[in-house]
């Protein structure tokens, strides 16, 4: 049975899987959770700047995951 599966490459889908398949959609649930109503705001009701810029390089790393997988998709990468 073992020279029927390729265990290496067994092993390279099951890692890809899980950080695309859990990490990206923890990441983008930070970016939400930087924006969202709760914690420190200015008197003016503004989010601090570093939530800011924590939430748009999460949604950033999000989108850069997604047009990748779609481009080498489209190249023919399968």
């Amino acid at each position: 049975m073992n020279e029927f599966v390729e265990w290496g490459s067994l092993l390279n889908i099951v890692v890809f899987g899980l950080l695309v398949g859990a990490g990206v959609p923890a990441v983008y649930a930070l970016g939400v959770r930087a924006v969202k109503n709760v914690g420190p705001r200015d008197d003016a009701g503004r989010l601090p700047l570093w939530r800011k810029a924590v939430a748009v390089l999460c949604f950033g790393v999000c989108v850069a995951v997604v047009l990748t997988g779609v481009v080498f998709i489209a190249a023919g990468g399968h």
